[in-house]
């Protein structure tokens, strides 16, 4: 009896010095890329905002499906790339209340209804150039002049990895203060800051949990309905070896009251997802899907 209560409490300790082992593993998060290789993932944002002011209510929902890419032109010896950032083709629709719906196409239409033009121009062609290290900062950004279009592409493009290995529940941090415009003409910075956990790693694929926090005190409800719209939380699964993300999706889901006085109200709701795809046709196969 006491030889089998022994022997059991070995196992119960062997199987708990495995568990504290597994739990203490740790993780280089690097991203990882090849001369001359080109990475395309599937984007799709979906944006409902309600506004009430006084008696009048106004619905406005859009939606976006299309192909980011990335041309790797240069690795150096350290892992920094350089590559080409680009939209390969974009589906966009917009719908107010009481109007119909506007559409645009990039494969298919040839010219883009009043409101669509700059993005329209800002399709198939280079956007920017940009020197990314191994851990995801941009080391240079050369942005490309776009005839005919005034989009401003600017922030960070991908997730922040941490400098040294991590264990599961590793949590880091990376600054992302807000400018907002004001309508006197100036502009409000707003300190925030993204805070990234690793959650879990199964079968070399790394589920990284996202949440934006506002770090400077908001008492204007004006200010804070545009504070909103920057906001989120999410998901990130990272495939270890590739050195790539594999998918992403972030949420946001708020109400602000009294932006417009004491009457108004906004609720805005956002999703942002995309998924690497290793052809331009499965891209397509899976924004039909979604839409």
């Amino acid at each position: 009896m006491r030889i089998s209560l022994l022997a059991s409490a070995v196992f119960v300790f062997a199987i708990g010095v495995i568990s504290l082992r597994a739990e203490e593993e740790k993780f280089m998060l690097r991203y990882l890329f090849h001369p001359g290789e080109t990475l395309r993932w599937s984007v799709e944002q979906r944006t409902q905002m309600r506004t009430s002011v006084s008696q009048s209510t106004q619905d406005a929902e859009t939606a976006s499906f299309s192909l980011k890419t990335w041309r790797v032109k240069e690795v150096r010896t350290d892992g920094t790339a350089v590559f080409e950032h680009l939209v390969e083709w974009i589906d966009m629709r917009q719908k107010m209340s009481g109007g119909r719906e506007i559409r645009y196409d990039s494969r298919t239409d040839k010219t883009a209804p009043p409101g669509f033009q700059d993005v329209a121009a800002a399709v198939g062609v280079p956007l920017s150039t940009i020197t990314l290290d191994p851990r995801g900062k941009i080391v240079k950004r050369e942005k490309h002049a776009v005839k005919g279009s005034s989009s401003q592409e600017g922030g960070e493009i991908t997730v922040p990895l941490p400098a040294e290995p991590v264990a599961v529940g590793h949590v880091w941090t990376q600054p992302c203060d807000i400018d907002l415009p004001l309508p006197t003409g100036g502009v409000k910075k707003i300190k925030a800051v993204q805070r990234f956990k690793l959650e879990s790693v199964k079968t070399g694929v790394a589920t990284i949990a996202i949440a934006t926090q506002i770090l400077t005190p908001i008492t204007d409800p004006a200010i804070e309905a545009q504070v909103v719209q920057r906001e989120g939380e999410g998901t990130v699964r990272f495939d270890i070896e590739a050195g790539r993300v594999l998918s992403q999706r972030r949420d946001t889901d708020k109400h602000v009251v009294g932006f417009r006085g004491g009457a108004s109200s906004l609720h805005y709701v956002n999703r942002f997802s995309e998924q690497f795809v290793t052809e331009p046709a499965v891209a397509e196969k899976v924004a039909s899907s979604r839409q």
